[in-house]
């Protein structure tokens, strides 16, 4: 049914959202976070079944907990992680996507179809791959 009168939509940027995090893991703060196939936020790993959402803001232990047990800020943006060196991003990829090798490290394929997206490639450096997460 549509609007009949005005309304006080509430908004957020969302660039800084909070997800309950899964069970038997530990996150870094500033670690590349996806969310597992529950919706769980956990530390980037290769897995095919992930969906990256940005950097964790804090340190959470959740080794021992239940999901959901700790709750997690998750930062959307662009960050500068590892470059894996087997599986170079390059220039040439400024402007695709790489994909998730770990927390803190990309690579330019999925890897025989056995990793997840991680963002959009923006720029190469020598230090690494800035992603556009989120």
């Amino acid at each position: 049914m549509p609007l009949t009168r005005d309304r006080n939509t509430l908004h957020t940027d969302a660039h800084l959202v909070s997800h309950p995090v899964a069970g038997g893991v530990k996150i870094y703060a500033g670690a590349l976070i996806v969310l597992n196939s529950s919706g769980f936020a956990a530390p980037g790993s290769t897995a095919t079944t992930l969906t990256a959402i940005g950097r964790a803001e804090h340190f959470v232990d959740n080794l021992l907990g239940a999901n959901g047990a700790h709750q997690l800020m998750v930062m959307r943006g662009i960050f500068l992680y590892a470059n894996l060196s087997a599986d170079l991003v390059t220039r040439a990829e400024i402007g695709k996507s790489c994909y998730v090798v770990d927390d803190f490290s990309v690579a330019k394929t999925n890897g025989s179809n056995t990793r997840s997206i991680a963002g959009k490639v923006i720029n190469v450096v020598d230090s690494g791959v800035w992603v556009e997460i989120g």
